[in-house]
């Protein structure tokens, strides 16, 4: 468990108040954080994307359970679908195979006293029912709560401690947000990470 709450803090310390995150890659949304008013505590989504990639099935080779699909560009490729790939029968010449991935990293801030630091994860995982069109969907939530440490106005920076007692110090992009937390607040840390596959006709 320790390895998994020091991963995800140094993956997501950035998000705390707004603070800078890595160079976008290709095909990155960008979400903006929340606004806040004066008197409320900073939440928001500071860090999403969401990429979706197709390919055109070739050929279904249902004994050896081998697809063969053509990306867009015209390459075309061979996969093997496992034995949890369900109803494979159902999938022909011309469909399409769509994968989506989505990955987000959000942060809400709650006063000192109002629950304990933890980490808490969830996993939800669907598949398509018997008889229907391959798909299936996997979705992965991680929540780090840490406790703000101490917070340095001047060099516009503040310390989160973990549940284990590791602190991670975080350059904030917007200084002025300090001024809306105290020392002891907690900092909910959220990634969530999800993959979606599915089987379509042509349009």
């Amino acid at each position: 468990m320790g390895k998994l709450v020091t991963t995800c803090i140094a993956a997501c310390a950035f998000v705390f108040l707004g603070c800078a995150s890595k160079k976008p890659a290709p095909e990155r949304v960008a979400a903006p954080a929340a606004p806040t008013t004066p008197g409320t505590l900073p939440s928001g989504t500071v860090d999403e994307e969401a990429l979706t990639k197709t390919a055109t099935v070739q050929k279904v080779d249902l004994k050896t359970r081998h697809v063969t699909l053509k990306d867009p560009n015209g390459k075309e490729f061979t996969i093997v679908a496992g034995p949890e790939v369900r109803n494979l029968p159902q999938v022909k010449r011309g469909d399409i195979l769509r994968v989506t991935y989505y990955q987000a990293v959000a942060y809400q801030v709650s006063k000192a006293g109002s629950a304990k630091p933890e980490v808490s994860s969830t996993t939800d995982v669907s598949r398509a029912p018997l008889g229907a069109r391959p798909g299936a969907a996997v979705k992965d939530t991680v929540t780090v709560r840490t406790t703000i440490d101490r917070i340095d106005k001047a060099n516009g920076e503040v310390a989160l401690r973990d549940p284990e007692g590791v602190v991670t110090v975080v350059k904030v992009r917007d200084p002025s947000k300090l001024d809306l937390v105290t020392v002891g607040d907690l900092v909910d840390i959220t990634y969530t990470e999800a993959l979606a596959i599915s089987v379509e006709k042509p349009k």
